[in-house]
C-alpha cells in the first residue's frame, strides 16, 4: 500500500510539475494545449514524475462520464451507443462520424479526443526522449531505463493512432517552436521505428518497478501487437514468449486478495476487485494506471470510473412495472434491498450486443457468466417497498422476486411513456467487471449517491491478453494446435469448458475469447483494425470466405465484415426511440481526421481517410521518417 499510496502522489506532483513548463503551441493539438520546456527536467527523479504524467494520459481513456473507450467500444461487434433519450451519440455512424463534426463531445463520441489527447502524450513523452541527456545519472542503465519507458509511451499512443486513423503525421522530438508543416506518414512507417524503439525499451526496462510504471512486460507485450501489426509473426512470437515464459509473470489461478476468503465467489472476481489489481501478490499485471478514491487531491482523478453508470443498464428510470401496473423498482441507495448499493445506477450508455451479452456464452461452467459474476435483468428483484403491504396479493408476493423475463407480448414489464426500449433498459452485464464500489460512506460523499463506480485502479495490459496474443501468432502462422492451447489456458482459468478441435480456431474463436475476457479493457477498434490490415497485407482468407487487399481497404475489410456479422444493431438497422437507426460502413475501419487539425496545419498536408469529405486532396503518405 505504501508505493501505490506514494505513486499516486508522484503522479499529482507530474501534473503539478508539467503544468507549469510553459507553453508552445502546434496543431497537433486542436485546443492548442501546450508542450513543455525542457528547463526543469534536470534530475533523474523529475524524469520519472514526467513519467508519471505520461501515465495520465493513458488513464484517462478508462474513467469519467462517457469515457473515451466506450467510442473504441461501439466501433465494434461487442457494443453499440445505448443512450435512446437523444439523437446525437454515435449510433448512425454515417451520418454523425464526419471531419467536421462534434468528435469530441460525453453525448456525441471521443474520436477527436483520442487525436488531440493522444498526441498530448506523445508530446508529453518526446519531451523527456529531447531531454534524455539532461539530468545525471547514477548509470547508463538508470538513464536507458527512463528512455525506454518514454518510448513505451510513445509507441503505445503511436499504435493506438495507426489503427485508427491510418497515416497519421509523425512527431518524434520536442518542439522548439510552432509547426504547422506536417505531412502523413504511412503507417508501417510509423510501426517500424516504433518496433525499434521498444526493442531498445525491452533491453533496458525493468520488471522490479513500483506499480503503475513501466514494465519490461508491458513493453514485450505491446511489442508484440506492434510486430502482429508489421506481420512480423516469429518476431511477435518471440516478444510473447518473453512475457510468458520469462518468470516473472503468471495467470492469477487460486485465490488472492482481500476477497480470497467470499466462499460465494472465484479467481475471477477477485483479480477484478478494486483493491486487488495493484498488490504484490497478483502476477497477472503487466501495466496498470492507478486511481484511488481517497487520493482524490493528490492526483486521483475527481469523478472516478464512472464505470458502473456507463455499463451498467438503465434500470432504474425503465419504470418496470408488475404484471397489475404498480411500480416495481426504487433505485433508493437506503431501500431494503438496495439495488443501486448492490449493482449500481447505470444509464446504459455501453449496450452490449446480443453478441457479447449472449450468443458467446456457449457452457454454463464459466466464472465469467456465473450467477453472482455476470448478471441478468432478471437477476434483479422486485424491491419498491410498496409492494411488500399492496393489497393486491400477487404484487406483495413479487416482493424480493427476481424479476419476470422480458417478453413483447407480455404486459409483465412496462417501460417508461409506453416504448418498449430494450436497447438502453434490459441487458446482461459482467457484473465482477464493472462493479467498483465506493469505499467512502455515502453520507460522507454525496456524489457517490446514487452509486456509480468510484476511483478504482485498471488494467492496461494484462497476461490474459499476452495468451490472447500469442494464440494469434499462431494462428496466422498456421500452428492451430498451438493456438488452441493458449487459448486453452485463459479457458481453464475461467473454468471454461476446454476446446478440443484445432481444426476449428479461426480468428473468430480469439475474438470471442477476447470478448469475454477482457471488456473495458482491449481498445475493441483498434485491434479489429488492426486484424483487418493482416488479413488485407497477407491475403489469407478469412474464416468467412473472403480474401482482402489494401488497395482497396476502406472498402472491403474484414473489420466491417465481422461487425455486420456480429452486431445485429448495425446489420439490422435497429431505430431507437427517437428513430435514429443504427448504421455503420466500410471505410469507418479508420476514423476521419478531425477538420481543425487539417485547417491548423497551413503549410503542410495531413491527409484524410477514404470515405470522408477532404479525401479528395490526399498527397502521397511519406515513406520515411525525416
Amino acid at each position: 500500500m505504501k508505493n501505490i499510496n506514494k505513486k499516486i502522489a508522484v503522479s499529482c506532483l507530474s501534473v503539478l510539475f508539467l503544468a507549469d513548463m510553459g507553453c508552445k503551441k502546434s496543431f497537433l493539438d486542436t485546443d492548442m494545449l501546450s508542450t513543455y520546456q525542457p528547463i526543469s527536467l534536470n534530475t533523474p527523479g523529475a524524469m520519472r514524475s514526467a513519467l508519471s504524467g505520461v501515465s495520465l494520459v493513458v488513464r484517462s481513456e478508462y474513467f469519467g462520464d462517457s469515457a473515451p473507450m466506450l467510442t473504441e467500444s461501439i466501433f465494434s461487434d461487442v457494443a453499440v451507443e445505448g443512450t435512446t433519450d437523444k439523437s446525437t451519440p454515435a449510433q448512425d455512424l454515417v451520418t454523425r462520424i464526419t471531419p467536421d463534426a462534434n468528435l469530441n463531445s460525453d453525448d456525441y463520441n471521443k474520436i477527436g479526443w483520442y487525436w488531440t489527447t493522444q498526441y498530448r502524450g506523445i508530446r508529453q513523452a518526446n519531451t523527456i526522449i529531447t531531454n534524455i541527456d539532461i539530468p545525471k545519472y547514477a548509470s547508463d542503465a538508470e538513464k536507458n531505463a527512463i528512455l525506454g519507458a518514454a518510448y513505451f509511451y510513445r509507441a503505445y499512443f503511436y499504435y493506438r493512432l495507426v489503427h485508427q486513423f491510418g497515416d497519421v503525421p509523425v512527431l518524434l522530438k520536442d518542439l522548439d517552436a510552432p509547426r504547422t508543416d506536417f505531412y502523413s506518414t504511412k503507417r508501417e512507417v510509423i510501426l517500424t521505428r516504433m518496433k525499434a524503439d521498444l526493442e531498445f525499451a525491452q533491453t533496458w526496462v525493468s520488471d522490479n518497478v513500483a506499480r503503475g510504471d513501466v514494465t519490461k512486460g508491458a513493453v514485450s507485450h505491446l511489442l508484440t501487437k506492434v510486430n502482429l501489426a508489421l506481420g512480423k509473426f516469429d518476431d511477435a512470437l518471440a516478444s510473447a514468449n518473453n512475457v510468458i515464459n520469462g518468470g516473472k509473470y503468471a495467470l492469477m489461478t487460486t485465490r488472492f486478495g482481500s476477497t480470497a476468503g467470499d466462499i460465494t465467489k472465484n479467481v475471477v472476481w477477485d483479480l477484478h476487485r478494486m483493491d486487488n489489481k495493484a498488490i504484490p501478490s497478483n502476477r497477472e499485471a503487466l501495466f496498470l494506471v492507478l486511481d484511488r478514491e481517497a487520493f482524490r487531491d493528490l492526483g486521483a482523478t475527481g469523478n472516478g470510473s464512472q464505470l458502473m453508470r456507463n455499463t451498467v443498464p438503465a434500470w432504474h428510470f425503465a419504470n418496470v412495472k408488475t404484471p397489475s401496473g404498480a411500480t416495481a423498482m426504487t433505485d433508493a441507495a437506503t431501500a431494503e434491498i438496495p439495488l443501486t448499493r448492490m449493482y449500481g445506477r447505470g444509464i446504459g450508455r455501453y449496450r452490449g450486443t446480443p453478441y457479447s451479452t449472449q450468443y458467446i456464452w456457449t457452457d454454463n461452467t464459466d466464472y465469467r457468466h456465473a450467477k453472482g459474476m455476470w448478471m441478468d435483468m432478471t437477476d434483479l428483484v422486485y424491491n419498491n417497498p410498496a409492494l411488500k403491504n399492496s393489497s393486491n396479493a400477487a404484487d406483495k408476493a413479487l416482493y424480493g422476486q427476481p424479476l419476470l423475463p422480458y417478453n413483447s407480448s407480455n404486459v409483465a414489464q412496462r417501460f417508461q411513456n409506453g416504448a418498449l426500449d430494450t436497447i438502453r433498459h434490459w441487458f446482461g452485464w459482467p457484473h465482477y467487471k464493472v462493479f467498483i464500489n465506493s469505499t467512502n460512506a455515502l453520507a460522507v460523499d454525496p456524489y457517490w449517491n446514487p452509486p456509480r463506480g468510484t476511483n478504482t485502479d485498471w488494467y492496461v495490459f494484462r497476461l490474459a491478453e499476452t495468451y490472447l496474443l500469442r494464440a494469434e501468432v499462431h494462428y496466422w502462422k498456421g500452428d492451430l494446435g498451438l493456438a488452441m492451447a493458449d487459448i486453452n489456458e485463459v479457458r481453464r482459468r475461467a473454468n471454461a469448458a476446454l476446446l478440443t478441435d484445432a481444426s476449428k480456431i479461426t480468428i473468430g474463436t480469439i475474438l470471442d475469447e477476447r470478448a469475454r475476457e477482457l471488456f473495458w479493457e482491449e481498445g475493441r477498434k483498434t485491434e479489429l483494425t488492426r486484424m483487418a490490415f493482416i488479413f488485407a497485407q497477407t491475403g489469407k482468407p478469412a474464416y468467412n470466405g473472403k480474401t482482402y487487399n489494401l488497395a482497396t481497404f476502406s472498402d472491403n475489410n474484414f473489420f466491417y465484415d465481422r461487425i455486420m456479422e456480429k452486431n445485429d444493431f448495425y446489420k439490422n438497422n435497429v431505430p431507437t426511440l427517437q428513430g435514429v437507426k443504427f448504421t455503420i460502413a466500410p471505410y469507418h475501419v479508420l476514423w476521419p481526421v478531425p477538420a481543425s487539425a487539417q485547417r491548423f496545419n497551413t503549410t503542410g498536408h495531413i491527409n484524410q481517410n477514404k470515405g470522408y469529405i477532404g479525401y479528395e486532396s490526399n498527397v502521397p503518405a511519406k515513406d520515411k521518417i525525416e
